[in-house]
């Protein structure tokens, strides 16, 4: 399954472990990454979830290979149950993020609640590139957190950027050397033992409550776009090249 799961201490952990991938996400994973939130929010012990890869690595993004052959067909795939449980989830959520976090690796991070970033971190949404388009609700919060041109350098040219700059754009809280991260993002969730669990989630229901209904509706409106990119010759193009390790051909499309 490659998604590891413990409660110890009141926080739930998710580690995606996959290595040998680079961490990239299979439907499966997806199915079992969105069964632990669901448990760890009916856990009446369980304060806070931490989400964490692997060292030197947070997840690659999409498996493509499994994308190609299992497509997310609707909004009851795994990948939106994922997307539903993460962003409903009532209890604190913190990152701990070493290595990569590319697509939904850095998607997913703006609907944690804090998150913590390795100095050799690297983030990037290659939406575009691959054929595709913004997921995760990433159209609507990134231009929020960002302003409307960084968001378009980084969603429409898919440019990467660094842990400092992840701090500087508001997507994390604090940078930390790799072999820190993932020690002090423990730490962090476990402070929520001390605090009063219904004033934690009330308090966390308002900081969202500017988003609400328009996160809903703009991780719908981003699913059935993002199907029907999946099966597109563009995105056959860019992923046959990725497999081929090869320069995509775009100059055929209009």
């Amino acid at each position: 399954m490659s998604i590891k799961t413990a409660v110890l201490n009141g926080v739930f952990t998710l580690e995606i472990a996959r290595p040998e991938k680079k961490n990239a996400l299979t439907i499966d994973m997806y199915q079992a990454l969105a069964d632990g939130l669901m448990a760890a929010q009916a856990d009446a012990a369980v304060r806070a979830v931490l989400i964490t890869g692997q060292p030197g690595i947070f997840t690659s993004g999409n498996d493509l290979e499994d994308f190609m052959k299992r497509p997310p067909g609707g909004t009851d795939s795994p990948v939106f149950q994922f997307m539903q449980a993460l962003n409903g989830c009532e209890k604190p959520v913190v990152a701990a993020v070493t290595g990569a976090a590319i697509g939904i690796g850095t998607t997913m991070l703006l609907h944690c609640d804090l998150v913590y970033v390795a100095d050799e971190a690297r983030l990037a949404m290659p939406f575009v590139s691959l054929g595709l388009v913004p997921e995760f609700a990433s159209s609507l919060v990134v231009p929020q957190l960002l302003g409307r041109v960084k968001a378009a350098e980084k969603i429409l040219l898919g440019d990467p950027f660094g842990a400092a700059e992840a701090v500087d754009l508001g997507i994390a809280n604090a940078v930390l050397p790799s072999g820190e991260v993932v020690l002090h993002a423990r730490r962090v969730a476990e402070r929520f033992n001390a605090l009063p669990p219904g004033a934690v989630r009330e308090t966390k229901k308002l900081l969202r409550r500017a988003g609400g209904a328009a996160v809903g509706e703009a991780i719908q409106a981003e699913a059935a776009v993002f199907a029907q990119r999946l099966v597109s010759p563009e995105a056959r193009e860019a992923f046959s090249a990725f497999f081929e390790k090869r320069k995509p051909d775009f100059s055929k499309f209009a």
